[in-house]
């Protein structure tokens, strides 16, 4: 302040004074902001302090736009809630659009998403007064669902979301901004035995309490009358279920969450150093790292293939610490089976976890040793969740769902979790994690409770839910499908990577160059691809290869043998070398790949496709072209022969064949293309034009077209195996006989 005086001082004008007293004033704030940042940031040790004062400074009054980056920066750190989980609020004034009076409305997170992404699009806008007013036609318990149609007589903003069940929970209360969140320790305390007495112990008469129900119009009324029985508090713990806290402003409401949230990580922790160890202590040790990456690049295969009995599924490993903490433990056999407590981890991960009986040092070589040993235990996890159905299910219920489990435990390696992507699987291992980070805290605290079976099924099972479900959009082409792709570095491997990837694949990209791996996976999302460097020249750089494959996303179903090179030379020119390396990447290399692919496939039981990518040069004779014509029609002979002897594993063999891929292929870079010129007599520049005259339809062939092609065979041909298919324009001297 003295620095501002000083500088306002000696300016002559009192305009100018008053602009730049302003802009000092802007100015001071921002580093009172910043350095007060760095006092909040050490104040915390269990979670982040992520404000960013000249971000919210430049939002200025929008309390939507504070609203959405609190909850941006609160869905940033899982400690805080976890994916999906939990919703924010906030209230502004605004012009009723039919009356022009102003109206109390609240801004909410929609049905579905997450608040870490959460944008405009993805909130509802809701007459706050319209809500209440719903309290007057509320008829209890079994109106429930009813409440949930009506939410939409209550919407302000007509481009909203759809509310979601826990609008009224935020509605009924009075405050500017709100937070329902899901942290771990809050959940924990949630879910410990005694959760009341708990959070009194904690935070004294700061804090309401309120016991499980089921989310709701009913809760909401519980939440107002848990304010209303104590004013003043400054936030309410939900028995098995999560958080609510509030504020005047974004800000505050920010500090208010973290705050509770940091309480009771510390007291969370100091019950841990108390009590000496989690979860009843070690029982068994973990192998080393690299021993568990083998084991589970073993084991996903048989594991995906028992969990897609019914619908085929991607899979997903973890082998963290905090999992391995809890798997290893002498309490696993206690907590896996009582299941998870806060409604958003079980819709993810099931009621239970499989656990396997698996030794950690099992010889899992002998594939059909160990599917003895595992189908049993599959066949019992269904049975139970099966006996759970028919045991809770009401007249109304929908259909059992698949009854294979998402979250599988194999103790002293780690933890899988299967869905039917890469997205859904992963987050349901983090919600698994959520479940442990909860386990270990309430068992620190006094002991964890689960939520009883028929509370747990009648989330599972609620119609709204299964409308939710309905609603999901019609599963791509290739969906729940693994690709590994070879020459995937760029040209037409990247293509092929690129059409199976927009059709709902999973793609494993390989190629010999790292940095064009590392370029063409970044233009990918994220849970869609993954990257291994691949000489197929080497056995074991391909088992690497697809041991990346199965790790990431439990094994393998599409195999595209798109690397290659082409060296086109009179038979006087053409070395040993020359033949040497052509035989070895597109024959040894292509025989590699499916001896490998097959046993892997094999494991799974799902059948699976190869495709080479070969050369119209296979079928016709031409000149200066010995080497590569003969590798070419090699490969073309090994897929007919794989054809014939694997069609009883469903597995199919196809070939596509391209002619005169210039554009955008890298094998047309350099001295091939200077040798094919030679051969028709022609210059390099005047290639692209004479491939395409040559051909019947005078079409140029790109790298989209062979994508294309490889598509209509692992996609709408699924019944065709030992074909080729000519990808070319039209060369009547490449038609197949």
């Amino acid at each position: 302040m003295f620095l501002l005086k000083t500088v306002i001082y000696y300016y002559s004008t009192v305009q100018y004074r008053i602009q730049k007293f302003v802009v000092y004033y802007i100015f001071g704030i921002i580093i009172y902001q910043t350095l007060n940042m760095k006092k909040v940031t050490k104040r915390f040790k269990y979670v982040d302090y992520l404000w960013d004062g000249q971000k919210a400074l430049a939002l200025g009054d929008d309390q939507v736009a504070l609203f959405l980056y609190r909850s941006n920066i609160l869905g940033a750190d899982l400690r805080v809630t976890n994916y999906g989980g939990g919703n924010t609020s906030c209230r502004t004034i605004e012009k009723d659009p039919l009356t022009n009076e102003e109206v109390e409305v609240m801004w909410i997170k929609g049905s579905g998403g997450d608040i870490g992404t959460l944008n405009r699009s993805g909130i509802a806008g809701i007459y706050v007064d319209r809500l209440r007013n719903l309290k007057n036609v509320y008829g209890g318990l079994e109106d429930e669902d009813r409440m949930v149609g009506l939410f939409n007589h209550s919407i302000y903003d007509l481009d909203s979301k759809a509310p979601s069940i826990d609008t009224p929970l935020h509605g009924l209360l009075p405050f500017a901004h709100i937070d329902h969140l899901h942290p771990d320790a809050l959940i924990a305390v949630a879910a410990a035995k005694d959760s009341e007495e708990v959070t009194k112990e904690i935070w004294g008469d700061t804090m309401g309490w309120v016991p499980w129900q089921r989310p709701g119009f009913d809760l909401g009324l519980q939440i107002e009358k848990c304010l209303a029985d104590n004013p003043g508090i400054r936030g309410i713990v939900l028995g098995s279920h999560g958080l609510f806290t509030w504020g005047d402003t974004s800000y505050g409401c920010y500090m208010n969450s973290l705050e509770v949230i940091e309480m009771a990580s510390e007291y969370i922790e100091q019950k841990i150093k108390e009590k000496g160890s989690v979860f009843g202590g070690q029982k068994i040790e973990s192998l080393a790292k690299e021993v568990r990456l083998e084991k589970a690049a073993q084991i996903m295969p048989l594991l995906r293939g028992l969990c897609s009995s019914e619908n085929r599924m991607i899979g997903h490993f973890s082998d963290s610490d905090v999992v391995l903490e809890y798997i290893n433990s002498n309490d696993l056999d206690v907590l896996a089976p009582m299941g998870t407590s806060c409604p958003d981890h079980f819709l993810r991960t099931k009621i239970q976890p499989l656990v396997l009986s698996l030794d950690k040092n099992e010889d899992l070589s002998d594939t059909d040793a160990i599917l003895k040993k595992l189908e049993p235990a599959f066949e019992g996890y269904r049975a139970e969740y099966a006996n759970y159905y028919n045991t809770c299910k009401k007249a109304n219920s929908p259909a059992m769902r698949d009854a294979n489990p998402v979250i599988i435990i194999y103790p002293g390696v780690g933890m899988f979790s299967f869905a039917k992507n890469k997205q859904t699987t992963r987050v349901a291992n983090e919600f698994y994690i959520n479940a442990i980070n909860v386990m270990r805290g309430a068992e620190a605290i006094t002991s964890y409770t689960s939520l009883p079976r028929q509370e747990a099924f009648d989330i599972e099972y609620w119609l709204l839910e299964e409308a939710k479900l309905s609603r999901m959009p019609k599963e791509q082409p290739l969906s729940r499908k693994v690709a590994l792709v070879t020459g995937a570095g760029g040209g037409i491997g990247k293509a092929i990577a690129d059409k199976l990837a927009a059709e709902g694949a999973n793609v494993v990209l390989t190629d010999i160059n790292e940095q064009s791996l590392i370029e063409a996976h970044a233009t990918y999302k994220r849970d869609v691809s993954t990257y291994a460097i691949c000489d197929v020249t080497n056995t074991e750089s391909i088992a690497d290869a697809y041991k990346k494959a199965c790790i990431e996303f439990g094994g393998v179903d599409i195999i595209v043998h798109s690397a290659g090179l082409a060296i086109s030379k009179p038979l006087e020119d053409t070395t040993d070398k020359d033949w040497n390396i052509l035989q070895d990447i597109l024959v040894k290399g292509q025989f590699d790949l499916i001896k490998q692919a097959v046993a892997i496939m094999r494991k799974q039981g799902l059948g699976g496709d190869f495709v080479p990518i070969a050369s119209k040069n296979g079928l016709v004779a031409g000149p200066n072209n010995v080497a590569y014509g003969t590798a070419k029609a090699a490969q073309q002979h090994m897929s007919r022969l794989l054809a014939a002897e694997l069609g009883k594993d469903k597995i199919r063999v196809n070939v596509i064949n391209p002619d005169g891929v210039i554009v955008g292929s890298k094998i047309w870079e350099g001295a091939w293309a200077e040798g094919r010129a030679k051969a028709n007599g022609i210059t390099v520049e005047e290639l692209p034009a004479f491939y395409a005259k040559r051909n019947l339809l005078n079409e140029i062939i790109t790298p989209d077209d062979i994508a294309n092609g490889v598509f209509s065979l692992v996609a709408i041909l699924d019944k065709s195996t030992g074909n080729i298919i000519n990808v070319d324009g039209g060369m009547a001297n490449a038609f197949v006989r």
